[in-house]
């Protein structure tokens, strides 16, 4: 075979050189981490199903076609799973170079929500809409960038040899990093996925090795900010009320407590084994708002009871028990924190969903990873995958 040395004289690249090795002496799908890849393919035709189902007699949003949303959420999947072959073909160590003019195109997109060109959707100005029928939300782009970012930073000078840990300094240049983009998110404003920033943040810097000093710290002006928040007016009503019917579920349950009073009897009618998929009356009397996106779990615990939500909750145990063992794997602290940020991201957003829906979580707007529909969040969680893949393939190989 031919050696490390030879791709250099030829003009390869260590990461092409690297490639070619891989494809010499294994085979790239012995390498892949197939549960991951099947349970997130699982989670997406579950929801496919689940979306058809909420909105197939839903005539005021689906344009008078029962198909619309479905034929959308497949696409979505699609054009998901191509991005998610690309970023393990571009690899995890390019993308880490290339973290500066993705960190500068998600910063200018969700700058251009606050510009005339944002929609608000639900509440949240949030949105670009593209036309089409056609809308992006970058903040969920933003979640990798975030990730991307840190990572590159905290990284950099313990791969290098130089550090055992991140030192004070490169702790205070990657929470710099992530706040900018955060602020900005802020004041769309669109509190959902700040919580799911904030945790990424805090994943992040507990992968990276960084002292507990910071973690605890941050844990500590979150509390903070969270009050100051409050106290200073910056949430929008809607928002306050939700966070009030949370407290108190049994306020105006026809009114701000509705949506999740709603859930519940859905959930709760399930029974074990549910009414069965397109038969259940909650969802055919489309008594729950935005079901297809924030509570498609409600279509699942309804039409395939406990034992059908159940399987969504196993399978996305599978993907975080997966990215986990990855994080753990890898020689690297790169692919080790951007492997952990994804836990973290992945964690978070699937027990808010899930726990918004049974009341154990305030309404935040979350979409389920793999299950609801949207493109954005979509196309970004296969991103994610496609980096969780990325890293287990350029592992090193053993002599």
């Amino acid at each position: 075979m031919t050696g490390a040395n030879s791709f250099q004289v030829s003009g390869y690249g260590p990461e092409r050189a690297g490639w070619t090795r891989l494809l010499a002496r294994d085979s790239l799908a012995r390498r892949l981490d197939w549960p991951i890849l099947f349970s997130a393919l699982a989670l997406s035709m579950i929801g496919s199903l689940l979306v058809f189902s909420a909105t197939r007699n839903r005539t005021e949003i689906n344009q008078g076609d029962p198909y619309y949303f479905l034929i959308r959420h497949i696409m979505n999947t699609g054009i998901g799973f191509a991005l998610m072959i690309g970023t393990v073909w571009v690899g995890h160590r390019t993308l880490r170079t290339a973290v500066p003019l993705l960190y500068g195109a998600s910063v200018f997109l969700i700058l251009l929500v606050l510009t005339p060109l944002g929609s608000t959707v639900n509440g949240a100005h949030s949105w670009i809409v593209l036309g089409g029928g056609f809308s992006l939300q970058p903040s969920e782009f933003v979640k990798i960038t975030i990730i991307l970012g840190m990572a590159m930073l905290l990284a950099a000078r313990v791969d290098a040899g130089d550090k055992p840990y991140p030192d004070h300094r490169t702790v205070l240049q990657a929470l710099g990093l992530a706040a900018v983009p955060m602020l900005i998110v802020m004041l769309m404003p669109d509190l959902g996925s700040v919580m799911v920033m904030v945790i990424i943040v805090l994943g992040v810097l507990l992968a990276s090795g960084a002292s507990n000093r910071w973690v605890f710290g941050l844990l500590g002006a979150g509390t903070l900010g969270a009050v100051a928040v409050w106290q200073l007016g910056i949430l929008d009503e809607y928002q306050i009320a939700r966070f009030a019917a949370f407290a108190n579920p049994s306020l105006d349950p026809a009114g701000v407590g509705y949506n999740t009073n709603q859930a519940r009897i859905a959930i709760g009618s399930g029974g074990l084994t549910g009414a069965g998929l397109f038969h259940g009356s909650q969802t055919t009397g489309q008594f729950v708002p935005e079901q297809q996106t924030d509570f498609v779990f409600t279509v699942a615990g309804e039409e395939l009871g406990f034992v059908g939500a159940g399987l969504i909750i196993v399978l996305l145990g599978i993907v975080l028990w997966r990215a986990c063992r990855i994080a753990r794997e890898t020689t690297e602290l790169y692919g080790t924190i951007v492997a952990a940020g994804i836990v973290a991201w992945f964690a978070f957003q699937s027990f808010e969903n899930i726990g918004m829906t049974l009341g154990i979580m305030p309404v935040t707007g979350l979409p389920l990873p793999f299950v609801s529909y949207g493109g954005s969040s979509m196309f970004a969680v296969w991103v994610a995958v496609g980096l969780l893949q990325s890293i287990r393939v350029q592992r090193p190989m053993s002599a």
